[in-house]
Parts: C-alpha cells; sequence; structure tokens
C-alpha cells in the first residue's frame, strides 16, 4: 500500500499543566523560546501561550496550555505526552547550561539513543534540588548531526 502523504516534521507540540507559569519557566526562561500570541476558549477549557521555535519550514510551535477551570473538560492539563525530541546544536554545553540553572535531568547522561544521536532526557519533574523539570512531560534533547546543525544555520543566515 503506497502511503498518499508524508510526514515531513513536528508542526507543533501542546503541554499542559496545572499552570503555565511553570511551564514558562522551563519553555520560555530556559529554551529562550518567545511567546507569539495567547489563545483563551472557554469552550475549549484552555489558556494557551503559543510559542515557537526555529523559523519559516522548521518553525515548531509549542503549545504552553492550562486549563480554566481544572474540574471542566477537556482537561487540557492531565492529557498525557510520553516525550518529545527537541534537535540540539551543542549538547554537552546545553547539559551542562540547563543543570547549572536547576533544570532535573533524568538518570542515564548524555548516551547514544535508538537512532544513533547522542541524547539525554530532562526528568518530567523537578525536586528541591534541581526544581526545573518538564511539568510531566518527558523531554529528550537530542544532538543535531552536523548536516541539519548547518540546514538550521543557513536558514537563519548565520
Amino acid at each position: 500500500m503506497t502511503r498518499p502523504f508524508k510526514v515531513l516534521g513536528i508542526q507543533q507540540i501542546a503541554i499542559g499543566g496545572p499552570s503555565k507559569d511553570k511551564l514558562r519557566r522551563l519553555w520560555v526562561d530556559m529554551f529562550g523560546l518567545d511567546v507569539s500570541s495567547t489563545f483563551v476558549s472557554e469552550r475549549e477549557n484552555v489558556d494557551e501561550d503559543i510559542c515557537a521555535m526555529g523559523s519559516g519550514p522548521f518553525k515548531v510551535e509549542v503549545d504552553l496550555m492550562q486549563p480554566l477551570d481544572p474540574e471542566k473538560k477537556p482537561a487540557v492539563h492531565a492529557t498525557p505526552l510520553n516525550h518529545v525530541g527537541l534537535w540540539i546544536d551543542d549538547l554537552p554545553r546545553a547539559v551542562e547550561w540547563l543543570s547549572a540553572n536547576g533544570v532535573r535531568f533524568a538518570p542515564g547522561g548524555i548516551r547514544k539513543g535508538a537512532a544513533g544521536f547522542d541524547i539525554t532526557f530532562l526528568h518530567p519533574k523537578g525536586n528541591e534540588e534541581f526544581p526545573i523539570g518538564g511539568e510531566g512531560v518527558l523531554i529528550e534533547l537530542v544532538q543535531a548531526p552536523p548536516e541539519v546543525v548547518s540546514a538550521f544555520a543557513r536558514l537563519a543566515g548565520q
């Protein structure tokens, strides 16, 4: 059977939590994403910050969601997400900087992932020593190979 379409990449990831404050602390303060707009819908029970990483065809939307009413449906803060993988241009430097700024990593350190790239995982939950976690979402940081790094650099005009 021939598939009539191709998956080209990640368009968006949506991450929900009880409060956008903790989500913004990681995604905006630590990872450096900008909030480009907000979306509030009583019908969808959501107060959402719309962020983005990358640009042009490489742009990936990151939606940070909290419920308007945690007792109502849809429960945007309770939808599970196994993990999301993010290309990183310098993984060791990222791990060093993020750790120094209170981000908690899952055990295992940097290692080869299933696709052959060096990877590591941010822990889904912060703790006392490292208070910044994925707010329930496991986040995989992936060392981008040189061709991916250069493609993003070309796109950014660097």
